[in-house]
């Protein structure tokens, strides 16, 4: 089936969009999730940024559980297009203990102690849960993550609202930011990104995965299975043996690991 669309409107969002979207006349849109049963595993969106995200961490599974919660964010970012000058924060620039990270998000500090990184078209970013970080103005990118919406706000600029430093520091792991989880990727060959152990996501163009209940994000061209396509801007949920349909579509292929 063809999953929703739902429009998700940010103070950092924008008020224009790809062509390929219907945002909301004059909403300043941040995401646009791609929506189905409360129940899946995982989640696919576009994120589309004019001023930076505030300093946040997401829990791992253990400690959303510890907190009534389903399951943690483990999520990966491929970046679609950036501005000149476009930067991630991945990551401090040096291990330092909770009570500094703590700190450092009360006087602002935390701005210089995250690793602000450029980025361009076709970077690719796998960040795991306990990971401080912060996507940067001027970019869009599709994020694949598990399936839940919970943001511990560590610093958010001055902007007007709530910081969760209790839980943030609690569940942060304030260190560097491994660099094999980080890759380009170039070219249109078959590609894996994530190999578990939450979920799994593959650029290709040929139908990857099968028999798993798989998201199919389109990049480039359209896809098809069974009476509903799908292309750029849209995202298609395939159940277990249901064929995929691509003429050479670039794509990326999620499923749970």
């Amino acid at each position: 089936m063809k999953l929703s669309r739902h429009y998700v409107e940010k103070p950092w969002g924008r008020t224009e969009l790809p062509p390929m979207f219907n945002p909301p006349q004059g909403a300043r849109i941040g995401e646009v999730w791609f929506s189905g049963s409360s129940d899946l595993p995982l989640l696919a969106k576009y994120i589309f940024t004019s001023e930076r995200l505030s300093i946040q961490v997401h829990p791992n599974d253990e400690q959303a559980r510890e907190r009534g919660l389903s399951r943690g964010k483990n999520e990966c970012w491929y970046i679609l297009d950036a501005e000149p000058g476009a930067t991630l924060g991945l990551g401090l620039n040096h291990e330092i203990s909770s009570s500094d990270l703590r700190r450092a998000a009360l006087d602002g500090s935390i701005e210089r102690l995250v690793n602000w990184r450029p980025v361009a078209r076709g970077d690719f970013f796998y960040v795991p849960a306990g990971t401080v970080h912060a996507i940067g103005a001027g970019i869009s990118l599709l994020e694949f993550q598990q399936n839940v919406d919970v943001t511990y706000r560590l610093y958010d600029y001055g902007r007007p609202r709530e910081l969760h430093l209790d839980d943030a520091v609690a569940v942060a792991r304030p260190e560097a930011y491994p660099r094999t989880l980080a890759q380009h990727v170039s070219g249109d060959a078959q590609h894996v990104l994530v190999d578990g152990p939450y979920f799994r996501l593959v650029q290709s163009r040929s139908d990857v995965l099968q028999g798993e209940q798989r998201w199919v994000i389109p990049l480039e061209g359209e896809v098809r299975s069974g009476n509903e396509t799908a292309a750029a801007g849209e995202c298609l949920l395939i159940e277990g043996e249901a064929q995929l349909e691509s003429n050479g579509a670039r794509m990326l292929v999620g499923a749970t690991a």
